[in-house]
C-alpha cells in the first residue's frame, strides 16, 4: 500500500508535483511527431515526467502505444538489437503464429528467425543464427514504423539509460544508424512513430546529444527545472497531515534546501520522518531522518570518494570550497593541482564518474545533492561559512 511519500517508483496524478511546463512541453513535442532526449542525474523525475505526459494525452484523447526497454545490461549490438525488436514485436503481436509472421514479414532477408522452442522455453521472441550485419541493424531500427505504417498504431519507442550504447563496441554505429533513420523520416511517419531517449549518467549523454555531430537535427533535447520550492512544502505539508502529522513550513523549507529540491530525495527523508514520528515533527526528528538518509548511501558515496584519485579529490574540494575557475595560480598553488592542463584532465576526470558537470556558464555543478552534503560535512569536514 502506497503512504503519503512515494520514492521507490515513478509518479503520476496526485504525487506528481511541479514540471506542468515541461510535461505540456513534452506533448507538444510528442504531439508533433518529434524525438525527444531527456537526461537529468538519477531519480530526478526523469520517468515520472515521461509517464505523466502520456497520461495528460490520453485524458486528451490521444490514441498511441508505447513501447519500452532499458539499455541496462546490453554489452553488444547483438543483445540490443535482439532486445529492441523483441520490445517492438510484443508492441503489435501477441501470439506466437503472430510473432513467427512478423518476423517472416518485416525481416526478411535477415538473420532474424522466430524460434518456437526458444519462445516456449524462454519466452523469446526474437533469435538469432548467424552473424548479423549493417543490414540487420537498419532493419531493426525501422521496425516499428514499418509495422505502425501497416497496423494503423501510432508509437512511441522509450529508450532508457541510453547512455550505456557507449559501452559496447558498435554503439556509435547503432547511433548513426538511429540518427539517419530519423532524419529521413517524412512528417506523416514521424506522426506515427517516434523516439524518447531517456538517460542518468549526464555527461555521457552529454557527450552523445550535444558534443558530436549525431542527432543535432533529429532530436530536441527538454531540460528539466527544479521544482518549485513551494509546490514540495504545500505537497510534504499535505501529505504529513494525511497521517496526522504537523511540521512547520520553515522546517520544510531548509529540507528543500538541503536537497535542491530533488523530490525523490525530499520524499525518502520525509518517510522516515513520517515513521518515526507521532505528533508534531520537530527538528530532533529530522536530524534523526537525516542520519538514517546518510547512513543509507553512505557505502555509495565512500565508494565514490575512493575511486578518486589524489588530485580528483583535491579539485573536488575545491568546487565544494566554492571555487569555480581553476586555472588560477592562487588555486592551483593552494589545492596542489600541478598545472591548468592538469586542471583540465581532472574536469574530465570527474565529469567521466558523473561527479559533476557544468553549466552554461561553465561553472561546476554537484551532480548529486546528498553527496554534496555528505562530502562537505563529513569526507572534508568544511565548515559552514
Amino acid at each position: 500500500m502506497d503512504g503519503p511519500f512515494i520514492y521507490s517508483k515513478y509518479v503520476t496524478g496526485k504525487h506528481f508535483i511541479g514540471r506542468k511546463s515541461e510535461a505540456l512541453i513534452l506533448g507538444n513535442l510528442l504531439s508533433k511527431g518529434e524525438n525527444v532526449v531527456i537526461y537529468e542525474p538519477p531519480k530526478t523525475g526523469k520517468m515520472s515526467l515521461v509517464r505523466q505526459t502520456f497520461y495528460n494525452m490520453r485524458i486528451a484523447g490521444a490514441q498511441f502505444e508505447v513501447a519500452e526497454f532499458s539499455l541496462l545490461g546490453v554489452r553488444s549490438t547483438d543483445a540490443f538489437m535482439l532486445r529492441f525488436g523483441s520490445t517492438v514485436l510484443r508492441l503489435f503481436c501477441t501470439t506466437p503464429s503472430e510473432y513467427a509472421a512478423a518476423v517472416d514479414k518485416y525481416l526478411p532477408g535477415t538473420h532474424f528467425v522466430f524460434d518456437s522452442r526458444a519462445f516456449a522455453a524462454q519466452d523469446q521472441v526474437l533469435s538469432l543464427g548467424w552473424s548479423t550485419d549493417e543490414a540487420d541493424l537498419r532493419a531493426i531500427i525501422s521496425l516499428p514504423l514499418r509495422m505502425a505504417r501497416d497496423t494503423g498504431k501510432h508509437c512511441f519507442i522509450l529508450l532508457d539509460e541510453f547512455q550505456d550504447i557507449d559501452l559496447f563496441e558498435g554503439g556509435d554505429g547503432i547511433c548513426r544508424i538511429f540518427d539517419s533513420e530519423m532524419k529521413a523520416l517524412s512528417p506523416e511517419d514521424r506522426l506515427l512513430c517516434s523516439f524518447i531517449f531517456i538517460g542518468s549518467q549526464v555527461n555521457a549523454m552529454k557527450e552523445l546529444f550535444e558534443r558530436r555531430t549525431l542527432f543535432t537535427r533529429s532530436v530536441d533535447h527538454l531540460p528539466l527545472n527544479r521544482i518549485d520550492t513551494k509546490d514540495i512544502i504545500d505537497y510534504t505539508v499535505k501529505g504529513f497531515l494525511v497521517s496526522g502529522k504537523v511540521i512547520e513550513r520553515d522546517l520544510m523549507l531548509g529540507v528543500c534546501k538541503l536537497f535542491k529540491d530533488n523530490i525523490w530525495y525530499i520524499n525518502h527523508f520525509a518517510a522516515i520522518c513520517d515513521s518515526l514520528s507521532k505528533g508534531y515533527i520537530m527538528e530532533p526528528v529530522l536530524l534523526e531522518a537525516l542520519d538514517i538518509l546518510i547512513s543509507i548511501h553512505q557505502p555509495r558515496f565512500i565508494a565514490n570518494m575512493e575511486s578518486l584519485t589524489t588530485f580528483q579529490v583535491s579539485l573536488f574540494r575545491a568546487i565544494l570550497e566554492g571555487h569555480k575557475k581553476f586555472s588560477s595560480a592562487e588555486v592551483i598553488n593552494h589545492y596542489g593541482l600541478n598545472s591548468s592542463a592538469n586542471v583540465r584532465r581532472l574536469k574530465d576526470a570527474l565529469c567521466k564518474k558523473e561527479i559533476i558537470t557544468f553549466d552554461d556558464k561553465d561553472e561546476p555543478v554537484v551532480l548529486d545533492p546528498l553527496f554534496e552534503y555528505w562530502a562537505k560535512k563529513f569526507y572534508f569536514e568544511i565548515k559552514d561559512e
